[in-house]
């Protein structure tokens, strides 16, 4: 097992950190009263006051948040630090094409970066390691997180972002890039790509670890990258709501680690939010501890998952959340980009062409994730011409990626090609097998 970057936190004795924990949820709970118009009204509607918490188990008194909660206050409106505390913005994208928008003050920053410190220490790595970043730079969290994080230890990073494979591979030879951060599907993709410009990674390369999540992958997909490459696959978890990508599995390969001084983990029961037994899945929900332009009570991720409190084999004492195992709504991921049905019904809805009817198809051709949206036509949308048919598709697909951020096949059909349900529409097929 590898060193830790702050073993005093890392293996802190559970009842300093459970004291540790207390102290900072009484914390947070009277700065967002104090900060927060929007917490102090959720806290009065609840019937609560910051003195009302007094032990970890009084989290249970208070109001969930969910992320409508943040698109209904878009932009800013649940910020709990003033505007010049506040060194970035990221933003994600929303169900109904509203994002939601996410504030960092630099201390958050700081905060971030110690996160995924501690967690590349725990994959093995150092400050003699290069990490290529191949996550989406900008507005999504995955490049810069990882990025801020991997300097912080004190790595050299690479940050290519996503595309442009064979100069990737290319990079990662020339410069002795010992792990990668990117999607799953990208990295089978970068396996193809290497394969046929005669590269081995195992032989060719000093590749060593792999950092992948964005988008669900198995146990199976683990394996075959690691007995075609020879790296270590790692898992990471994150949400742009809580900062980005935060925490990843140690080299026991048995859960995430989830730093219990940053964030008081709950696992809940979809349906009734009233916890379950530890071992037992449920949807994940967090507190932030220590976060100040916008710290959240029990925020509500969607994500099913299993928590373990128990020590892990590697000797650190924080909770551990075991493989995501779906998620509460309908989400889907499409190349680590994060899409919502509604928003693609929000979009066709607003082309008058565009009939009632319409679907979903995902597929994985080879290593990628492909969408195809199925779009029925008006009667008077339809054509025989296809000039105009090529129009109208080049219409949709760049109104679609816009705000979905990810391109998707368009297939336009004759009105009534679509089947139709006496019920709930069945929007999404989707072939992949995950």
């Amino acid at each position: 097992m590898s060193g830790y970057w702050d073993p005093h936190i890392e293996r802190m004795p559970l009842e300093d950190l459970h004291s540790l924990q207390e102290d900072r949820l009484k914390f947070v709970v009277r700065y967002v009263y104090d900060h927060s118009a929007f917490y102090r009204q959720r806290f009065k509607e609840a019937g609560i006051t910051p003195e009302d918490i007094k032990t970890l188990a009084d989290v249970a008194k208070l109001p969930f948040t969910k992320k409508a909660d943040l698109r209904d206050n878009y932009p800013t409106g649940m910020f709990s630090a003033p505007k010049n505390q506040v060194v970035r913005y990221h933003v994600s994208s929303g169900t109904t094409g509203k994002p939601t928008v996410v504030g960092y003050t630099r201390g958050d920053i700081e905060t971030w970066s110690e996160s995924l410190a501690r967690a590349l220490t725990s994959l093995g790595l150092s400050r003699d390691d290069v990490v290529q970043v191949g996550y989406g730079y900008g507005l999504f969290t995955g490049g810069l997180g990882l990025h801020y994080g991997a300097e912080r230890m004190g790595a050299a990073v690479l940050p290519v972002g996503t595309g442009n494979t064979e100069r990737q591979i290319e990079l990662m030879q020339d410069l002795g890039t010992t792990a990668i951060a990117c999607t799953p599907s990208y990295f089978l993709h970068i396996m193809e790509v290497a394969e046929k410009m005669g590269v081995s990674i195992r032989n060719d390369t000093q590749l060593k670890v792999g950092i992948f999540g964005a988008e669900p992958w198995s146990l199976e997909t683990r394996k075959r990258i690691e007995a075609n490459t020879g790296i270590n696959a790692y898992d990471i978890y994150g949400t742009s709501e809580i900062s980005g990508p935060l925490f990843t599995e140690c080299q026991a390969k048995n859960g995430i680690h989830v730093w219990g001084d940053m964030f008081l983990t709950e696992v809940v029961d979809p349906d009734t939010g009233e916890p379950v037994a530890e071992g037992e899945q449920g949807e994940l929900v967090f507190t932030t501890l220590h976060k100040f332009a916008l710290p959240l009570i029990r925020y509500r991720i969607g994500d099913l998952s299993v928590m373990s409190n128990e020590v892990c084999e590697c000797g650190r004492t924080h909770p551990r959340i075991m493989r995501i195992m779906g998620r509460t709504d309908d989400m889907l991921i499409i190349r680590g980009i994060n899409v919502f049905p509604s928003q693609v019904e929000s979009v066709l809805m607003r082309i008058p062409e565009v009939g009632d009817h319409w679907e979903i198809i995902v597929d994985r051709k080879g290593p990628l994730d492909m969408m195809t949206v199925r779009v029925e036509l008006t009667e008077s949308g339809f054509s025989d011409k296809i000039g105009d048919l090529m129009k109208l598709e080049n219409k949709v697909s760049k109104e679609l990626k816009g705000v979905l951020n990810i391109a998707a096949k368009v297939d336009l059909v004759e009105p009534g090609t679509i089947p139709r349900s006496m019920g709930k529409a069945k929007r999404v097929t989707d072939n992949r097998k995950v």
